[in-house]
């Protein structure tokens, strides 16, 4: 094409055509994102994408960053551009519906001030070093962009840790819907221990509720479901089952719809639950429905559970006191899980570090299950389960390790249970069943008879009527059938630990009191834990879906090495100078006694001569330390020199090669078509 159809009508028509079909491609390139890395660090989890594609008010996210102070911390900075990254994809994924505002609050100004008012926490980066700001503020935008901060919701991440790093869009997506959804949720509670506090017969009085609860009422709004009911109420959120015995078909019946209907569902069963264990006006113990279970529910949710073992592991055995003032000795049907024994790739046991459990039992994935199984939290493999009577009745616990042969298997004492499952009762509701109600006889004068007997008549044919109509009603319930599910609309989402007392204040919490208040401190996670989970499905099953991410950083595994080798030899070399300082002190302190045992309180020569003995190695010592620091820098340059040397270098001669590679054997392609 010359210059002049270039410039003509049609040459100018192209070009602008071109033109825009460039921009039209540029605009749309922001939302599309092909991920090359190998945990996919870059793309957002389908449950981020249906959350910010129902939202119906805009948010507004406020990323509290001090960038100008974070310029001398590679890796914060490092780390602030991740999070920005992050945040701008959940933005683009949004459709409009989400806006990022990056806050510098530099000291001493309006953006220090609006921080401090929505909570965001100034850290020090160094011990006596500035301190920045790295937070996150969700709030609600639109009409309510310009409202008084008291009158717009929003909700609050202090600061965005570096150790979470794997949570972040868990985190940030939790805070974005608890702004979409502001209103508590509620929690229906369906259980028979004296969790919400209850009559203690030996000491007359009240007892307290349990701390657990008094934590949940001040998060969500909780209702108390009736053993004996038959439904359970629609607006319920979360379904929590503490210790359920003795359930009516019609109860269970409940349960399972509410969980295939997509119910988020918390349960606590137990084989042996202390908590029941009372005592009676004369101070006499009394066991009362010691083991829970879910019979139907829990196979039709693809798991396994023996409600008459309890499990005992001897790595895991607490330390306590049976009787007052005595010692402490290990329990092996009492347990500490630690934070090795806790899922950490789940945002429920993550940052856990201990958990107190008594006499808890195992639950296992059932052969066959349709339902996807994830334990949360696990035994030992030095484990076995025992039966409950033996459990029950031992007082002095060293009987335990006397009848204790190892499984060689970890079992598990709680997970999460997801995917599609089958409802316990394919045919429907079960049937109700009326009791017996039939009156005595009663002696009747014969004038009377005939008027008894018109009025027998006259209720038989009323009772016949009202039968018809029961029956009619029924019918049509059954022959509708939209009601039942007879398996789950979606994926159900179902929390189950093996073990209730983990709940009570005894495992987990001193309750001190202060000007009335009920103070915890806590020494367990048990209630980060119940804390963790209820905040995890208050999000709905898009959140939970939500898949802990890779991390960015991503180190030279080499280097790493070289660095833990380097450790290793100093911690060494350190520790035998301090058995020499050890043994050094221990020389000098007999050289300052005279065989009497007498201090002699002067330096003699000896002593001298060992300390400028000491002093010798010492410095040698330092040294070798310094000779090892140095050894491992020189390594670690050594190996940068060869990458650098490698990507200078040997590529560009290697892309060389190739190139002229190429070029020869297209010249001898050419000769042999010539």
């Amino acid at each position: 094409m010359n210059s002049k159809s270039l410039f003509s009508g049609i040459g100018l028509i192209v070009i602008a055509v071109a033109l825009v079909i460039g921009v039209a491609i540029i605009s749309v390139l922001p939302s599309l994102r092909i991920d090359l890395t190998e945990d996919r660090l870059f793309s957002l989890a389908d449950g981020t994408r249906n959350i910010v594609a129902n939202l119906e008010d805009p948010i507004e996210i406020m990323f509290f960053y001090s960038e100008s102070l974070a310029e001398d911390t590679p890796q914060i900075r490092s780390y602030g551009t991740r999070v920005q990254e992050l945040l701008q994809e959940i933005v683009i994924a949004s459709d409009g519906m989400l806006s990022l505002r990056v806050i510098d609050p530099e000291p001493f100004s309006e953006e220090e001030d609006l921080a401090t008012e929505y909570g965001i926490q100034a850290v020090p980066v160094s011990q006596g070093g500035q301190e920045i700001y790295f937070g996150l503020v969700a709030a609600q935008g639109g009409d309510l962009a310009d409202a008084p901060m008291g009158l717009r919701p929003s909700e609050t991440l202090p600061l965005i840790r570096p150790d979470q790093e794997e949570f972040l869009e868990y985190e940030f997506m939790k805070l974005i819907k608890n702004v979409a959804n502001p209103e508590r949720k509620v929690i229906g509670l369906l259980t028979e221990l004296t969790i919400d506090g209850g009559f203690d017969p030996s000491m007359g009085q009240a007892t307290p509720s349990w701390m657990i609860m008094d934590i949940i009422r001040q998060l969500y709004s909780v209702r108390r479901i009736e053993n004996d009911a038959d439904s359970i109420d629609e607006d319920v959120d979360i379904l929590m089952l503490v210790h359920p015995e003795g359930l009516s078909e019609q109860m269970l019946y409940a349960i399972d719809q509410f969980v295939l209907g997509g119910g988020e569902t918390i349960v606590f069963l137990d084989p042996n639950a202390d908590s029941m264990v009372g005592r009676s006006a004369e101070g006499t113990l009394v066991p009362a429905g010691m083991s829970s279970d879910l019979p139907g529910l829990l196979t039709s949710w693809g798991i396994d559970y023996q409600s008459d073992k309890v499990l005992t592991d001897s790595d895991l055995a607490l330390r306590v006191m049976m009787t007052q003032g005595g010692r402490p000795a290990p329990h092996i049907g009492m347990l500490g899980p630690k934070r090795d024994n806790l899922a950490g790739d789940d945002i429920i046991t993550s940052r856990l570090e201990s958990i107190n459990l008594s006499s808890a039992g195992a639950i296992a994935h059932a052969e066959g299950a349709t339902t996807q199984f994830a334990p949360l939290i696990q035994s030992s493999k030095n484990a076995m389960l025992m039966d409950r009577g033996f459990i029950e009745d031992v007082a002095d616990p060293s009987v335990l390790f006397d009848e204790f042969v190892s499984a060689d298997q970890n079992f598990v004492i709680a997970a999460r249970v997801s995917g599609q499952a089958n409802s316990a009762f394919p045919d429907g509701r079960p049937a109700v069943s009326e009791p017996d109600v039939s009156e005595p006889e009663v002696a009747v004068p014969d004038d009377e008879t005939d008027v008894t007997a018109d009025a027998d008549t006259d209720a038989a044919q009323d009772a016949d009527a009202a039968a018809d109509t029961t029956a009619t009603d029924d019918v049509a319930e059954v022959e509708d059938g939209a009601s039942h599910l007879a398996s789950s609309a979606g994926d159900i989402n179902v929390l189950v630990f093996a073990d209730t007392d983990m709940l009570t204040d005894r495992m987990w919490v001193q309750v001190g009191q202060f000007l009335g208040q009920r103070i915890p401190q806590p020494f367990a996670n048990n209630g980060d834990l119940v804390v963790n989970a209820l905040d995890n499905l208050s999000g709905g099953a898009d959140l939970v879906s939500i898949r802990s991410r890779g991390r960015y950083s991503r180190p030279f595994t080499r280097v790493v090495n070289l660095q833990r080798e380097a450790d290793d030899r100093l911690r060494v070399e350190e520790a035998e100078l301090l058995d020499r300082l050890a043994q050094t002190e221990e020389k000098l302190a007999e050289l300052n006694q005279t065989e009497d045992g007498q201090i002699i309180g002067q330096v003699t020569p000896e002593i001298q001569a060992e300390i400028d003995q000491f002093n010798l190695e010492l410095v040698e010592t330092r040294r070798s330390l310094r000779d090892v620091q140095y050894q491992l820098t020189e390594d670690i340059e050594t190996l940068g020199n060869r990458l650098k040397a490698i990507n200078t270098g040997l590529v560009p001669v290697l892309l060389t090669l190739l190139l002229l590679v190429t070029g020869y054997l297209r010249g001898q392609r050419r000769k042999r078509i010539a």
